[in-house]
């Protein structure tokens, strides 16, 4: 499903300025996962933000069954300021608010988003 662009970016800045609602949330991390799998299309990595979006993106081997061997789960807050450049990949990982699974499970050249 595409997500209004506008309403995305307008989510986007309310979960950044702090004065947001859990569907603020949703949709901006929704949104920005649709972005993530668009600037990075594949299927060789699955991209998690419990409890709002799942994505697959990286180009690479596809896996079809089962866990896949890539994982990158981040949490919903972490994930937006990622995507933002308000966080940094390595920070993030560091202190536990993105965990990896797989020797290919980074995310670091596509974000932030262009």
């Amino acid at each position: 499903m595409r997500r209004d662009p506008a309403a995305v970016d307008v989510a986007v800045a309310r979960v950044l300025s702090g004065a947001y609602d859990r569907p603020d949330l949703a949709l901006a991390v929704r949104g920005l996962a649709d972005r993530l799998a668009e600037a990075a299309p594949g299927h060789h990595v699955e991209a998690r933000v419990p409890p709002f979006a799942a994505v697959q993106c990286v180009e690479g081997p596809r896996h079809t069954r089962g866990t896949p061997p890539n994982v990158v789960e981040a949490d919903p807050l972490a994930f937006v300021e990622l995507c933002v450049g308000r966080l940094a990949w390595a920070d993030a990982v560091r202190d536990g608010r993105v965990r990896t699974w797989g020797d290919r499970a980074d995310l670091s050249t596509w974000l932030p988003l262009g």
